[in-house]
């Protein structure tokens, strides 16, 4: 009875410990990864709009360079355009001067001075002349002004645009640098926690492991004083009484470990062999026993520890032992990891494992039945 009480207490320590990380601690890791890669696809978008902002920042830039010599060059034209003005009209106030320095008289001195009536039409139609010429020239000097003055005032409007464009992309890349500044800092924030998580998974998975281990010690230490003290208590019977209680003593603490043959070899196939052993065993869920119960990763762990090869007890740590290989490539002594569940490939396309309890230590001729995490090869 002191032996079943300490059974079912060292199996419920074992099942508490056990249930934490799966759901917890390992979704985890995942929520934070899958944020993380979120956040760096924003990080991504923003810098695409960052370096299209940066792009149109440029072309307006040499766009409002241009602009600004186009202004440059109208406001020399401007100025040539009213000197020029003001030349034609000194030039005609120096005709005008000249014509009429002695008041209407010398116009009327050169009518008068016509020799005849067509040397008289030539002289007024060259006074009109020099009116018209005067006339027409002041003209084209005034049109010419205004026109580069239009043209300077609307290469003026152009560059003032230009500017306030070019304001609002520098606003907004300042606001995307700021947006992509705080997107790196979440980044960084994210990374830590992830490192967090996976430093408090491996701690736990530890403290599990120990307890696991310090749980079996003390089984096994019950188990050897009620096999010390069933010996005591049997020291007056024949010899003959004492090995048929020796051997009933056996049975109940090994479950017919005589019968189990040791690894024959040190290849894939002898693990295989080896774990076959112990099909119809059954699933205990944190049991240490290949005979009277055990899980998957316990199941695991025990038959490569007979190979030497050292696994962690939980299926998320043996994930991570020896190395990938595709399952195209698989060979008989893989280690198959599930997303919550571990096993061994038998070599043909199937898998040897604790499966559940109810179910026990089986082999299925299908390792796929359940979307695989990955194969390690630990041999």
């Amino acid at each position: 009875m002191k032996k079943k009480i300490v059974q079912a207490t060292v199996t419920a320590m074992l099942v508490s410990s056990m249930v934490v990380c799966p759901v917890f601690a390992e979704p985890s890791i995942d929520d934070l990864k899958d944020n993380k890669a979120a956040v760096e696809g924003e990080v991504t978008s923003l810098q695409s709009q960052l370096t299209s902002i940066l792009d149109k920042i440029n072309t307006l830039e040499s766009d409002l360079s241009k602009k600004q010599e186009e202004i440059e060059k109208a406001n020399v034209d401007l100025e040539e355009a009213i000197v020029q003005q003001q030349k034609q009209f000194a030039d005609m106030k120096k005709r005008i001067q000249y014509m009429y320095e002695a008041g209407n008289g010398n116009e009327l001195e050169i009518l008068l001075s016509a020799e005849n009536f067509s040397d008289l039409i030539n002289k007024a139609e060259y006074i009109q002349n020099v009116h018209e010429y005067d006339k027409e020239k002041q003209a084209e000097c005034e049109a010419t002004t205004k026109k580069i003055e239009e043209l300077s005032a609307t290469l003026q409007e152009e560059a003032e645009s230009l500017e306030k464009m070019q304001v609002q992309l520098e606003e907004d890349k300042t606001s995307l640098n700021t947006m992509i500044d705080g997107k790196q800092s979440e980044i960084a924030q994210l990374d830590a926690s992830i490192q967090e998580a996976v430093a408090a998974q491996k701690a736990e998975e530890e403290k599990r492991q120990q307890e696991a281990a310090q749980a079996a010690a003390a089984q096994e230490a019950e188990e050897n004083s009620n096999q010390s003290q069933q010996g005591n208590n049997s020291a007056g019977n024949e010899n003959s009484n004492s090995g048929s209680n020796g051997g009933g003593s056996g049975s109940s603490s090994g479950g017919g470990n005589a019968s189990i043959v040791p690894p024959q070899g040190t290849d894939g196939a002898a693990v295989v062999a080896y774990a076959r052993q112990f099909l119809g065993n059954p699933y205990v869920l944190g049991g240490n026993s290949l005979t009277n119960g055990i899980d998957c990763s316990g199941f695991t762990q025990q038959i490569y520890a007979k190979f030497g090869v050292s696994l962690g007890r939980t299926d998320s740590s043996q994930a991570y032992a020896g190395v990938e290989v595709p399952l195209s490539q698989a060979q008989a002594g893989d280690l198959l990891v599930y997303y919550g569940h571990v096993g061994i490939y038998n070599g043909t396309g199937g898998i040897i494992h604790a499966s559940a309890p109810g179910v026990g230590i089986v082999e299925w001729s299908d390792c796929t039945y359940r979307q695989i995490r990955s194969v390690r090869r630990v041999l």
